[in-house]
Protein backbone atom coordinates (compact mmCIF):
# COMPACT_ATOMS: atom_id res chain seq x y z
CA UNK A 1 0.00 0.00 0.00
CA UNK A 2 1.05 3.78 -0.83
CA UNK A 3 0.48 6.68 0.97
CA UNK A 4 -0.69 9.58 -0.53
CA UNK A 5 -1.51 13.11 0.42
CA UNK A 6 -5.15 14.02 -0.18
CA UNK A 7 -6.82 17.42 -0.53
CA UNK A 8 -10.97 16.64 -0.03
CA UNK A 9 -14.08 18.31 1.32
CA UNK A 10 -15.42 17.40 4.59
CA UNK A 11 -19.16 16.79 5.52
CA UNK A 12 -19.26 20.66 6.17
CA UNK A 13 -17.76 20.99 2.56
CA UNK A 14 -14.48 22.83 4.07
CA UNK A 15 -11.66 22.08 2.44
CA UNK A 16 -9.37 19.92 4.29
CA UNK A 17 -5.88 17.64 3.74
CA UNK A 18 -5.15 14.13 5.25
CA UNK A 19 -2.67 11.74 4.86
CA UNK A 20 -4.07 7.90 3.59
CA UNK A 21 -2.45 5.00 2.73
CA UNK A 22 -4.32 2.90 0.12
CA UNK A 23 -3.67 0.50 -3.01
CA UNK A 24 -4.33 2.93 -5.27
CA UNK A 25 -5.92 6.55 -5.57
CA UNK A 26 -9.58 4.96 -6.21
CA UNK A 27 -8.71 3.76 -2.80
CA UNK A 28 -8.63 6.51 -0.92
CA UNK A 29 -12.43 7.95 -0.92
CA UNK A 30 -13.18 4.42 0.13
CA UNK A 31 -10.46 5.28 3.51
CA UNK A 32 -12.07 8.19 4.26
CA UNK A 33 -15.57 6.99 3.71
CA UNK A 34 -16.23 10.03 1.04
CA UNK A 35 -17.70 10.12 -2.22
CA UNK A 36 -14.85 10.29 -4.78
CA UNK A 37 -16.50 13.57 -5.87
CA UNK A 38 -15.76 14.80 -2.66
CA UNK A 39 -11.55 14.60 -3.16
CA UNK A 40 -9.90 17.73 -5.02
CA UNK A 41 -6.21 16.56 -5.23
CA UNK A 42 -4.45 13.27 -4.90
CA UNK A 43 -0.59 13.13 -4.37
CA UNK A 44 1.85 10.37 -3.58
CA UNK A 45 3.02 11.14 -0.09
CA UNK A 46 6.73 9.64 -1.22
CA UNK A 47 6.69 12.83 -3.81
CA UNK A 48 9.70 15.06 -3.19
CA UNK A 49 12.19 17.21 -5.18
CA UNK A 50 14.75 15.60 -7.65
CA UNK A 51 18.54 15.59 -6.28
CA UNK A 52 21.03 15.41 -8.17
CA UNK A 53 24.46 13.52 -6.82
CA UNK A 54 27.76 14.51 -8.05
CA UNK A 55 26.03 15.96 -10.99
CA UNK A 56 23.80 13.01 -12.09
CA UNK A 57 20.44 12.97 -12.80
CA UNK A 58 18.80 10.62 -10.06
CA UNK A 59 17.25 8.08 -12.12
CA UNK A 60 16.44 6.18 -9.71
CA UNK A 61 14.89 8.35 -7.48
CA UNK A 62 13.07 9.87 -10.92
CA UNK A 63 11.82 5.72 -11.81
CA UNK A 64 10.55 5.10 -7.88
CA UNK A 65 8.45 8.44 -7.90
CA UNK A 66 7.08 8.27 -11.07
CA UNK A 67 6.20 4.51 -10.83
CA UNK A 68 3.92 5.38 -7.85
CA UNK A 69 2.53 8.08 -9.08
CA UNK A 70 1.23 5.89 -12.40
CA UNK A 71 0.20 3.29 -9.77
CA UNK A 72 -2.21 5.91 -7.99
CA UNK A 73 -4.22 6.13 -11.57
CA UNK A 74 -2.16 9.73 -12.70
CA UNK A 75 -1.83 9.92 -16.80
CA UNK A 76 1.90 9.67 -17.52
CA UNK A 77 2.23 13.31 -19.01
CA UNK A 78 0.12 14.41 -15.56
CA UNK A 79 2.58 11.98 -13.93
CA UNK A 80 5.33 14.14 -15.41
CA UNK A 81 4.69 17.15 -15.31
CA UNK A 82 3.87 16.77 -11.47
CA UNK A 83 7.75 16.14 -11.04
CA UNK A 84 8.69 18.95 -12.84
CA UNK A 85 6.44 20.99 -10.77
CA UNK A 86 8.53 20.21 -8.05
CA UNK A 87 11.74 22.84 -6.50
CA UNK A 88 14.49 20.35 -8.37
CA UNK A 89 17.94 21.45 -9.35
CA UNK A 90 18.47 23.49 -12.90
CA UNK A 91 19.51 20.12 -14.76
CA UNK A 92 16.88 18.29 -13.62
CA UNK A 93 13.94 20.71 -14.14
CA UNK A 94 15.70 21.21 -17.86
CA UNK A 95 15.85 17.06 -18.34
CA UNK A 96 12.47 17.11 -17.48
CA UNK A 97 11.29 19.99 -19.03
CA UNK A 98 12.68 17.73 -22.25
CA UNK A 99 10.91 14.87 -21.84
CA UNK A 100 7.37 16.26 -21.62
CA UNK A 101 7.96 18.57 -24.28
CA UNK A 102 8.27 15.58 -26.58
CA UNK A 103 5.43 13.67 -25.01
CA UNK A 104 3.08 16.55 -25.70
CA UNK A 105 4.56 16.64 -29.14
CA UNK A 106 3.31 13.43 -29.73
CA UNK A 107 6.44 11.13 -29.37
CA UNK A 108 6.56 7.90 -26.88
CA UNK A 109 7.82 7.93 -23.51
CA UNK A 110 11.06 6.25 -24.31
CA UNK A 111 11.84 8.33 -27.44
CA UNK A 112 10.87 11.64 -25.33
CA UNK A 113 13.61 9.76 -22.74
CA UNK A 114 16.01 9.04 -25.49
CA UNK A 115 16.05 12.76 -26.52
CA UNK A 116 18.16 13.35 -23.11
CA UNK A 117 21.26 11.31 -22.98
CA UNK A 118 22.73 13.21 -20.20
CA UNK A 119 20.07 11.99 -18.24
CA UNK A 120 18.95 8.74 -19.29
CA UNK A 121 21.21 5.98 -20.33
CA UNK A 122 20.79 3.57 -22.51
CA UNK A 123 19.72 0.53 -20.54
CA UNK A 124 16.99 3.02 -18.93
CA UNK A 125 15.76 3.40 -21.99
CA UNK A 126 15.90 -0.13 -23.36
CA UNK A 127 13.53 -1.32 -20.41
CA UNK A 128 10.96 1.79 -20.65
CA UNK A 129 10.79 0.81 -24.66
CA UNK A 130 10.17 -2.69 -23.87
CA UNK A 131 7.64 -2.11 -20.78
CA UNK A 132 5.80 0.00 -23.76
CA UNK A 133 5.08 -2.99 -25.94
CA UNK A 134 3.87 -4.52 -22.90
CA UNK A 135 1.60 -2.37 -21.33
CA UNK A 136 4.03 -2.78 -17.89
CA UNK A 137 5.69 0.66 -17.33
CA UNK A 138 4.75 0.91 -13.68
CA UNK A 139 6.30 -2.49 -13.46
CA UNK A 140 9.43 -1.56 -15.67
CA UNK A 141 9.96 1.32 -13.37
CA UNK A 142 9.80 -0.35 -10.12
CA UNK A 143 12.74 -3.01 -11.43
CA UNK A 144 14.40 0.04 -12.61
CA UNK A 145 14.17 1.90 -9.08
CA UNK A 146 14.78 -1.67 -7.44
CA UNK A 147 18.21 -2.46 -9.84
CA UNK A 148 19.40 1.25 -9.19
CA UNK A 149 18.81 1.04 -5.56
CA UNK A 150 21.31 -2.01 -5.69
CA UNK A 151 24.04 -0.52 -7.54
CA UNK A 152 23.89 2.60 -5.14
CA UNK A 153 23.91 0.08 -2.05
CA UNK A 154 26.88 -1.69 -3.88
CA UNK A 155 28.82 1.41 -4.42
CA UNK A 156 28.35 3.03 -1.03
CA UNK A 157 29.36 0.00 0.24
CA UNK A 158 32.69 0.86 -1.27
CA UNK A 159 33.21 3.91 -0.72
CA UNK A 160 32.42 3.07 3.14
CA UNK A 161 34.95 0.68 2.85
CA UNK A 162 37.95 3.08 1.19
CA UNK A 163 37.10 6.22 3.76
CA UNK A 164 38.48 4.81 6.32
CA UNK A 165 42.33 3.75 4.29
CA UNK A 166 42.02 7.27 2.71
CA UNK A 167 41.89 8.73 6.05
CA UNK A 168 44.89 6.70 7.03
CA UNK A 169 47.04 7.50 3.84
CA UNK A 170 46.54 11.38 4.21
CA UNK A 171 47.61 11.55 7.91
CA UNK A 172 50.48 9.24 6.85
CA UNK A 173 51.61 11.61 4.04
CA UNK A 174 50.64 14.43 6.30
CA UNK A 175 52.85 13.47 8.61
CA UNK A 176 55.79 12.34 6.66
CA UNK A 177 55.94 16.06 4.92
CA UNK A 178 55.52 18.04 8.14
CA UNK A 179 59.06 15.60 9.53
CA UNK A 180 60.72 16.72 5.88
CA UNK A 181 59.48 20.53 5.57
CA UNK A 182 60.38 21.19 9.40
CA UNK A 183 62.05 18.83 11.56
CA UNK A 184 64.51 17.02 9.34
CA UNK A 185 65.86 20.38 8.37
CA UNK A 186 66.54 21.59 12.23
CA UNK A 187 68.27 18.08 12.33
CA UNK A 188 70.43 18.80 9.51
CA UNK A 189 71.90 22.17 11.35
CA UNK A 190 72.90 20.21 14.00
CA UNK A 191 74.27 17.29 12.57
CA UNK A 192 77.00 19.20 10.02
CA UNK A 193 79.42 18.09 11.98
CA UNK A 194 79.09 14.47 11.40
CA UNK A 195 79.42 15.00 7.48
CA UNK A 196 80.58 11.66 5.76
CA UNK A 197 80.82 9.37 8.56
CA UNK A 198 76.77 9.20 8.89
CA UNK A 199 74.84 6.13 7.00
CA UNK A 200 74.34 7.00 3.14
CA UNK A 201 70.22 6.66 3.92
CA UNK A 202 70.84 9.13 6.57
CA UNK A 203 72.52 11.26 4.11
CA UNK A 204 70.08 10.98 1.78
CA UNK A 205 67.23 11.95 4.14
CA UNK A 206 68.82 14.95 5.67
CA UNK A 207 69.34 16.52 1.67
CA UNK A 208 65.77 16.02 1.29
CA UNK A 209 64.96 17.62 4.34
CA UNK A 210 67.29 20.35 3.54
CA UNK A 211 65.75 21.28 -0.03
CA UNK A 212 62.13 20.92 1.72
CA UNK A 213 63.30 23.71 4.04
CA UNK A 214 64.50 25.80 1.80
CA UNK A 215 61.82 24.91 -0.84
CA UNK A 216 58.83 23.88 0.72
CA UNK A 217 56.22 25.41 -2.14
CA UNK A 218 58.16 22.83 -4.29
CA UNK A 219 57.90 20.02 -2.01
CA UNK A 220 54.24 20.29 -1.96
CA UNK A 221 54.29 20.82 -5.84
CA UNK A 222 56.33 17.56 -6.21
CA UNK A 223 53.65 16.02 -3.33
CA UNK A 224 50.37 16.77 -5.72
CA UNK A 225 52.32 15.41 -8.73
CA UNK A 226 52.84 12.59 -6.99
CA UNK A 227 49.18 12.14 -6.08
CA UNK A 228 47.93 13.25 -9.38
CA UNK A 229 50.03 11.10 -11.41
CA UNK A 230 48.65 7.78 -10.65
CA UNK A 231 44.96 9.28 -10.70
CA UNK A 232 45.68 10.34 -13.75
CA UNK A 233 47.10 7.04 -14.63
CA UNK A 234 43.65 5.13 -13.08
CA UNK A 235 41.60 7.01 -15.41
CA UNK A 236 43.78 6.36 -18.72
CA UNK A 237 44.02 2.75 -18.69
CA UNK A 238 45.58 1.91 -15.15
CA UNK A 239 42.16 0.80 -13.86
CA UNK A 240 41.72 -1.71 -16.86
CA UNK A 241 45.16 -2.98 -16.10
CA UNK A 242 44.85 -3.25 -12.43
CA UNK A 243 41.56 -5.24 -12.53
CA UNK A 244 42.80 -7.45 -14.78
CA UNK A 245 45.35 -8.74 -12.40
CA UNK A 246 42.84 -8.93 -9.59
CA UNK A 247 40.54 -11.50 -11.12
CA UNK A 248 43.59 -13.54 -11.18
CA UNK A 249 44.45 -13.14 -7.07
CA UNK A 250 43.81 -16.85 -6.08
CA UNK A 251 41.33 -15.37 -3.41
CA UNK A 252 40.04 -11.96 -4.15
CA UNK A 253 39.65 -13.28 -8.35
CA UNK A 254 36.59 -15.53 -7.45
CA UNK A 255 34.80 -13.26 -5.13
CA UNK A 256 35.42 -10.30 -7.84
CA UNK A 257 33.72 -12.84 -10.17
CA UNK A 258 30.94 -13.56 -8.14
CA UNK A 259 30.49 -9.89 -7.56
CA UNK A 260 30.35 -9.39 -11.78
CA UNK A 261 28.04 -12.27 -12.44
CA UNK A 262 25.84 -10.69 -9.28
CA UNK A 263 25.86 -7.42 -11.24
CA UNK A 264 24.97 -9.93 -14.42
CA UNK A 265 22.40 -11.89 -13.02
CA UNK A 266 20.16 -8.42 -11.62
CA UNK A 267 20.94 -7.10 -15.02
CA UNK A 268 19.43 -9.29 -16.85
CA UNK A 269 16.58 -9.82 -14.21
CA UNK A 270 15.74 -6.43 -14.33
CA UNK A 271 15.55 -6.18 -18.38
CA UNK A 272 13.32 -9.28 -18.30
CA UNK A 273 10.88 -8.93 -15.31
CA UNK A 274 10.12 -5.23 -17.67
CA UNK A 275 9.11 -7.38 -20.86
CA UNK A 276 12.56 -7.15 -22.66
CA UNK A 277 13.46 -10.18 -24.77
CA UNK A 278 16.22 -12.58 -24.07
CA UNK A 279 18.50 -11.31 -26.71
CA UNK A 280 18.03 -7.30 -26.53
CA UNK A 281 18.54 -8.25 -22.51
CA UNK A 282 21.81 -10.06 -23.25
CA UNK A 283 23.05 -6.99 -25.81
CA UNK A 284 21.79 -4.09 -23.11
CA UNK A 285 22.98 -6.03 -20.34
CA UNK A 286 26.97 -6.09 -21.91
CA UNK A 287 27.02 -2.22 -21.11
CA UNK A 288 27.09 -2.70 -17.54
CA UNK A 289 28.82 -5.96 -17.14
CA UNK A 290 32.77 -6.19 -16.03
CA UNK A 291 35.45 -5.71 -18.89
CA UNK A 292 36.39 -9.29 -19.00
CA UNK A 293 33.14 -10.79 -18.81
CA UNK A 294 31.71 -8.94 -21.84
CA UNK A 295 33.59 -11.26 -24.35
CA UNK A 296 31.98 -14.58 -23.06
CA UNK A 297 28.78 -12.72 -23.17
CA UNK A 298 28.89 -11.72 -26.39
CA UNK A 299 29.79 -15.65 -27.63
CA UNK A 300 26.42 -16.74 -25.09
CA UNK A 301 24.42 -13.70 -26.78
CA UNK A 302 25.37 -15.69 -30.65
CA UNK A 303 24.43 -19.10 -29.16
CA UNK A 304 21.37 -17.63 -27.80
CA UNK A 305 20.80 -16.23 -31.50
CA UNK A 306 20.63 -19.41 -32.54
CA UNK A 307 18.56 -21.18 -30.60
CA UNK A 308 20.15 -22.79 -27.81
CA UNK A 309 19.16 -22.21 -23.95
CA UNK A 310 20.64 -19.76 -22.08
CA UNK A 311 21.43 -21.82 -19.24
CA UNK A 312 23.41 -24.02 -21.98
CA UNK A 313 25.37 -20.77 -23.30
CA UNK A 314 26.46 -19.17 -19.80
CA UNK A 315 27.41 -22.65 -18.35
CA UNK A 316 29.74 -23.20 -21.37
CA UNK A 317 30.82 -19.20 -21.17
CA UNK A 318 31.72 -19.93 -17.55
CA UNK A 319 29.39 -17.31 -16.46
CA UNK A 320 26.98 -19.69 -14.61
CA UNK A 321 28.08 -21.19 -10.53
CA UNK A 322 26.35 -24.33 -9.92
CA UNK A 323 23.74 -22.30 -7.59
CA UNK A 324 22.81 -20.27 -10.59
CA UNK A 325 22.82 -22.63 -13.36
CA UNK A 326 20.15 -24.62 -11.25
CA UNK A 327 17.99 -21.39 -10.99
CA UNK A 328 17.99 -21.01 -14.84
CA UNK A 329 17.05 -24.29 -15.71
CA UNK A 330 14.20 -23.77 -12.79
CA UNK A 331 12.99 -21.09 -14.62
CA UNK A 332 13.67 -21.60 -18.09
CA UNK A 333 11.10 -24.51 -17.92
CA UNK A 334 8.93 -22.22 -14.93
CA UNK A 335 9.09 -19.27 -17.38
CA UNK A 336 10.29 -17.27 -14.72
CA UNK A 337 13.97 -16.56 -15.69
CA UNK A 338 13.39 -13.12 -14.75
CA UNK A 339 12.63 -13.98 -11.38
CA UNK A 340 14.84 -16.91 -10.99
CA UNK A 341 18.38 -14.82 -11.82
CA UNK A 342 16.85 -11.83 -9.46
CA UNK A 343 16.94 -14.92 -6.65
CA UNK A 344 20.74 -15.80 -8.09
CA UNK A 345 21.45 -12.58 -7.26
CA UNK A 346 20.44 -12.15 -4.00
CA UNK A 347 21.51 -15.47 -2.92
CA UNK A 348 25.17 -13.63 -3.43
CA UNK A 349 24.94 -10.80 -1.71
CA UNK A 350 25.45 -11.91 2.06
CA UNK A 351 28.81 -13.28 0.53
CA UNK A 352 29.86 -10.35 -0.69
CA UNK A 353 29.05 -8.78 2.35
CA UNK A 354 31.54 -11.08 3.93
CA UNK A 355 34.03 -10.12 1.71
CA UNK A 356 33.90 -6.48 2.31
CA UNK A 357 33.67 -6.95 5.81
CA UNK A 358 36.58 -9.28 5.98
CA UNK A 359 38.86 -7.02 3.03
CA UNK A 360 37.90 -3.99 5.78
CA UNK A 361 39.42 -5.99 8.38
CA UNK A 362 42.82 -6.95 6.63
CA UNK A 363 43.50 -3.48 4.65
CA UNK A 364 43.25 -1.40 7.64
CA UNK A 365 45.99 -2.75 9.76
CA UNK A 366 48.25 -3.28 6.38
CA UNK A 367 47.60 0.06 5.90
CA UNK A 368 48.58 1.10 9.73
CA UNK A 369 51.45 -0.95 9.74
CA UNK A 370 52.93 0.12 6.61
CA UNK A 371 52.09 3.89 7.57
CA UNK A 372 53.83 3.01 10.38
CA UNK A 373 57.30 1.77 9.20
CA UNK A 374 57.20 4.68 6.26
CA UNK A 375 57.33 7.15 9.71
CA UNK A 376 59.29 5.09 11.90
CA UNK A 377 62.02 5.05 9.28
CA UNK A 378 61.96 8.43 9.15
CA UNK A 379 62.68 8.98 12.72
CA UNK A 380 65.48 6.22 12.95
CA UNK A 381 67.12 7.58 10.32
CA UNK A 382 67.03 11.37 11.59
CA UNK A 383 68.47 9.59 15.08
CA UNK A 384 71.13 7.43 13.92
CA UNK A 385 73.44 9.83 13.16
CA UNK A 386 72.99 11.12 16.81
CA UNK A 387 73.74 8.13 17.85
CA UNK A 388 76.77 7.39 16.00
CA UNK A 389 77.91 10.80 16.70
CA UNK A 390 77.59 9.81 19.94
CA UNK A 391 79.48 6.95 20.06
CA UNK A 392 82.16 8.74 18.44
CA UNK A 393 82.25 10.81 21.03
CA UNK A 394 82.83 8.04 23.81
Amino acid sequence: MAEFVVRYLDAQRRPAQARVRATDAGGVAAALGLPPASLLAIEPAEAQPLQTRGGRFPRRQFAQQLAVLLRAGIPLLEALQTLQSQDNPPSVSAALAGVVERIQQGESFSVALASQPQAFDSLFIAVVEASERSGQVEQALFEQASYLAWVEQLRGKLVAAAIYPAMLITAGTSVVLFLLVFVVPRFAGLLDGVGGDMPLASRALIAVGRFSGAHPVALLLIAAVLVATPVLAWQRGLREAVQSRLWRLPLVGPKLHLLALAQLYRCLAMLLLAGVPIVPALVNARGVVAAHLRDALDRATESVKLGERLSVCLQREGLATPVSLRMLRVGEHSGELGAMLAQAAGFYDEELSRLSDLVTRLVNPVLMLIMGLVIGTVVVLMYLPIFQLVDQVQ
